[in-house]
């Protein structure tokens, strides 16, 4: 169902937009084509599909819900995270892409939740000895879910490290021998 709320002159029209969370919404300006789209459409993707890490389906929402921002007319999106953008068409297909990625290696989505999980600790704390990151993600839910489903093989610390390892190789994180940072 979609709903109208005025912000400004303006009327908006508040969509559904499952997706990365189950009762996520979008904001939508039809005059000025403009989508504020929150966790469900970036430049570059799309935010993690949480139900999807605990078992439930999600992926098939994020396809609806870059569907029906398709049908609009938008000409701007103001996502969740990063810049304003106007490569919409761009935008969607490399979603659509991602999602498709993610259907076929479920794996794959498991390990960037966790590496997005493992950067936004960081940008919280900066930095982190590897001691004390390996006793948060013990602690942190998400985590134990994901490795025990995923990645049953390895154990908390070795998975840590090549989470790290792989961040700090894609410049988003610096590793050292007793510290991770944020960068």
């Amino acid at each position: 169902m979609q709903r109208d709320v005025a912000a400004g002159r303006w009327d908006w029209q508040v969509l559904a937009a499952p997706g990365h969370d189950p009762l996520s919404v979008a904001l939508y300006q039809p005059e000025l084509g403009v989508l504020i789209s929150a966790d469900a459409l970036w430049e570059n993707g799309f935010g993690v599909v949480f139900p999807e890490l605990v078992g439930e389906p999600g992926f098939d929402d994020v396809r609806r819900t870059l569907e029906s921002f398709a049908a609009l007319d938008v000409r701007c999106v103001i996502p969740g995270h990063g810049r304003a953008f106007t490569d919409v068409r761009g935008a969607l297909e490399r979603a659509f892409r991602r999602v498709d990625a993610f259907v076929q290696d479920p794996h794959r989505h498991a390990e960037h939740a966790a590496k997005v999980l493992l950067k936004f600790r960081l940008l919280e704390t900066q930095a982190e000895t590897w001691d004390s990151l390996a006793r948060w993600m013990q602690s942190a839910t998400y985590f134990e879910l994901l490795r025990s489903r995923y990645f049953p093989a390895l154990g908390l610390t070795e998975w840590l490290r090549l989470l790290a390892d792989d961040l700090a190789a894609r410049g988003a994180l610096s590793v050292s021998t007793d510290r991770v940072a944020n960068i």
